[in-house]
């Protein structure tokens, strides 16, 4: 059995994709739309795991590989908003720097909900609310303003 990917349903995909793409750094790596269906599929991953992917061999060319971890961007044409439990609980992210991390999603707008106060952890909400944890790679990074004293906000 091979993972593949974790889907979220996202009611305005342009919002999603600047928050995944643009604020987390993921890349876009096939996109399908089904007229009948009416929905569209957004296939994202990390540059580090695709780089590991295709360093190991592994082709992301045509369909969707496994063993490559993805996300996938679901949208319903017909649904603008979703509440609670019909996206997901949460996904999580292994980044260089949770502090850059947190500094690059604050200037674009988002939300640290849970400030990585300790250097190791966080959690912002994409626009659709999808809780999304930032886990720091190796040991806690030193914890610094303005994340030291930042209360959380909102639910995580």
């Amino acid at each position: 059995m091979h993972f593949l990917h974790t889907m979220l349903r996202v009611g305005d995909p342009d919002a999603a994709l600047r928050f995944f793409c643009d604020g987390l750094g993921l890349i876009e790596l096939r996109r399908s739309s089904n007229e009948a269906g009416r929905f569209t599929l957004i296939f994202l991953a990390s540059p580090d795991d695709v780089a590991r992917f295709r360093a190991a061999g592994g082709s992301t060319e045509g369909g969707l590989p496994a063993g490559l971890p993805m996300l996938e961007l679901t949208h319903n044409w017909d649904e603008t908003s979703y509440e609670g439990g019909r996206n997901f609980g949460h996904v999580a992210y292994r980044v260089d720097d949770i502090h850059a991390a947190c500094d690059r999603l604050a200037a674009h707008g988002v939300t640290i909900a849970r400030p990585p106060r300790d250097g190791r952890m966080a959690f912002v909400r994409s626009p659709d609310g999808i809780s999304v944890e930032l886990l720091q790679a190796g040991a806690p990074l030193e914890p610094r303003e303005p994340w030291l004293s930042m209360p959380n906000t909102g639910t995580w």
